[in-house]
């Protein structure tokens, strides 16, 4: 059964999975792990006198309380504060994986990232993250679940993630690349995501600059 980051991974870069699905364990950077550790202090960091200059956020301290602001408004900012649950493993029928947080009526189900966000919605592979984590509760609950959540929490920021027809259509196509796998995929040409990508010197995909195209 493929995992929620199997997913993910899938989704970015077919190729990724495949080298990451070669090592013997996967190491979460530790900078990575202080980002993440954000999504579970808000209350803490949103506090007026609460000292933000350690802290590991990406905009500066007033955004970063005015984004924490804006998310107390917010109907999921229970789910967001305190979840029911975090650190959730979910069965689904197809995936499995962790959710960061989980609530369990009404159901509600929200990933975290370390990373930054689209200026509107979620990257792609962290909505398909997203899509696995709310079937696979929906699976274990045995009811609808039809929205999640992403978070950015080096940013204050979080994104909705509605279970629309074609954001279902991406987890399952997500899916059966992550199935599919038996060897190394075609390599990604002339694509800027593999800057970013931590195989890139072991794939060898080989990118252009628009000068070069042109």
């Amino acid at each position: 059964m493929s995992t929620f980051a199997d997913l993910s991974a899938a989704a970015y870069c077919p190729r990724k999975l495949y080298y990451r699905r070669r090592e013997e364990s996967f190491e979460i950077p530790e900078t990575v792990r202080a980002k993440r550790r954000l999504a579970f202090r808000y209350r803490e960091l949103s506090d007026p006198d609460s000292d933000l200059s350690g802290e590991p956020i990406a905009v500066t301290p007033t955004q970063y309380r005015a984004n924490l602001g804006c998310l107390r408004e917010r109907d999921a900012w229970g789910l967001l504060a305190e979840p029911d649950r975090t650190q959730v493993l979910l069965e689904g029928k197809d995936a499995r994986g962790i959710a960061q947080k989980v609530d369990d009526d009404p159901p509600a189900v929200s990933v975290v990232s370390a990373g930054e966000p689209p200026e509107t919605g979620v990257w792609t592979p962290q909505s398909v993250r997203a899509v696995a984590a709310a079937k696979a509760l929906a699976w274990e609950l045995g009811e609808s679940v039809e929205r999640a959540y992403v978070e950015y929490p080096a940013h204050g920021l979080v994104r909705t993630v509605e279970l629309t027809t074609r954001k279902k259509a991406r987890y399952r196509e997500a899916l059966a690349r992550a199935e599919s796998i038996d060897g190394p995929p075609s390599r990604i040409d002339n694509d800027a995501k593999c800057d970013a990508c931590e195989y890139r010197s072991t794939c060898g995909t080989k990118t252009r600059s628009l000068r070069s195209l042109l």
